[in-house]
């Protein structure tokens, strides 16, 4: 039996460790990325765009790749089709760039064969399996461990080399409100991978989508593309930082606007919203949104939050906040403690 092998907290908080690297920066990490959209949607596309993109060492969009060797297994193409698509996407292509339209399946060898593929090309940075159904076999044993132990076949393959392996696969057509639950099969796939991406349609009939990005050493983001002369373009690209704010209610930022020039104001979530001139807004929800937004939101902007319950009504308190104290505790921007008498 191997001898466990362990590190300790002392080395892990003192030793400079190599971080993730990126083959498209900020994007794509070395290690397994589960790319996932519906048929027909363009996948192949992208795919075919990024390899050209990191076999020329060319940005995709507007962040940078390291250049290296590609293999794009096209497992539901042929050759003739892939040139086609070339002659459509560039006028010069790179002999770094190297193309298959069969291999054998994960039960069968396959990771052999991109074995002895690396020792012919050392220098790769990315492999496309393009599709993930196309090297798996039919299995009767349990759906969630066979996911599981299929992606983590190629993701112990892509550590191992230290490069990169974006595995196709496809989501399902049912209605979610978190896409990353859209991916075909169980959470073995996406709980393996390092990073998944899921490529979306606004219709069938449009030519725009929104790829979500999600992962361990990726922060989640969203690009908005549009599909363009056979080829996906970027039209914006928000990060998580973005969104949040995005996500924050606008009465919020008046609420700010409205706290200007005051020390503090006290009074109930109807009053508040009255002073305010708010009418669309209900009691109860600018109440829920202070208290979700108060060490955020309302913090950064020096405005100190507490709500007290008490026989004569539900009362909020409100205060600036010193913008260098970089404390938010209550007792900074003098307001009293929270005091909660249930009537």
């Amino acid at each position: 039996m191997q001898k466990l092998q362990t590190v300790n907290a002392d080395t892990l908080l003192y030793e400079p460790l190599e971080k993730p690297s990126f083959v498209v920066d900020g994007l794509i990490p070395t290690g397994l990325t589960l790319f996932c959209g519906s048929q027909k949607i363009g996948k192949s596309w992208l795919m075919l765009k990024l390899c050209l993109c990191v076999s020329q060492g060319i940005p995709l969009w507007d962040m940078p790749t390291q250049e290296g060797d590609v293999l794009y297994l096209c497992l539901e193409d042929t050759f003739c089709r892939i040139q086609d698509r070339l002659f459509r996407l560039t006028d010069e292509a790179s002999g770094r760039l190297h193309f298959a339209v069969a291999s054998d399946k994960l039960s069968d060898g396959l990771i052999v064969q991109l074995e002895d593929y690396l020792k012919e090309y050392p220098d790769s940075r990315l492999i496309v399996i393009d599709t993930l159904q196309k090297v798996r076999t039919a299995s009767k044993d349990n759906a969630y461990a066979s996911d599981y132990g299929d992606i983590s076949l190629i993701k112990d393959f892509a550590d191992r080399h230290s490069l990169a392996v974006i595995v196709v696969h496809h989501i399902r057509k049912q209605n979610d409100s978190d896409v990353f639950n859209k991916v075909s099969g169980t959470t073995g796939l996406t709980g393996s991978a390092d990073a998944t991406f899921v490529l979306q349609q606004e219709s069938r009939a449009s030519n725009a989508a929104k790829l979500y990005v999600t992962g361990r050493d990726t922060p989640y983001q969203e690009f908005t593309l549009r599909f363009r002369d056979c080829s996906w373009e970027l039209v914006e690209r928000k990060e998580q930082e973005q969104l949040a704010k995005e996500a924050i209610p606008d009465v919020l930022f008046r609420l700010v606007d409205f706290m200007q020039g005051r020390e503090e104001w006290t009074g109930t979530a109807t009053e508040l919203l009255a002073a305010m001139g708010e009418t669309e807004t209900v009691p109860t929800v600018i109440t829920k949104w202070l208290n979700e937004y108060r060490t955020t939101f309302l913090s950064e902007n020096c405005i100190g939050y507490q709500y007290s319950r008490k026989k004569d009504g539900r009362q909020i308190a409100l205060a600036r906040q010193a913008s260098d104290s970089g404390d938010s505790d209550d007792s900074s921007i003098g307001i009293p403690p929270v005091t909660v008498i249930d009537t």
